[in-house]
């Protein structure tokens, strides 16, 4: 006769499992915050970018 108490068991202790799901959560909320200080940097970069070039026009 086939022993299917011990793959219950191992069913019931994988979706009790969260372990997984903390590591996804924190995995996307680093994402989030990476993309919020890339586009930051970007927005930051691109003013200084043309404040150099107005200095450079003026300087010529």
């Amino acid at each position: 006769m086939l022993n299917l108490s011990g793959g219950l068991k191992l069913i019931k202790a994988f979706v009790a499992d969260e372990s997984g799901a903390t590591a996804i959560e924190y995995a996307l909320l680093a994402s989030g915050i990476a993309l919020f200080i890339i586009s930051g940097v970007n927005s930051v970069g691109t003013k200084i970018n043309s404040k150099f070039a107005s200095i450079q026009t003026s300087l010529k």
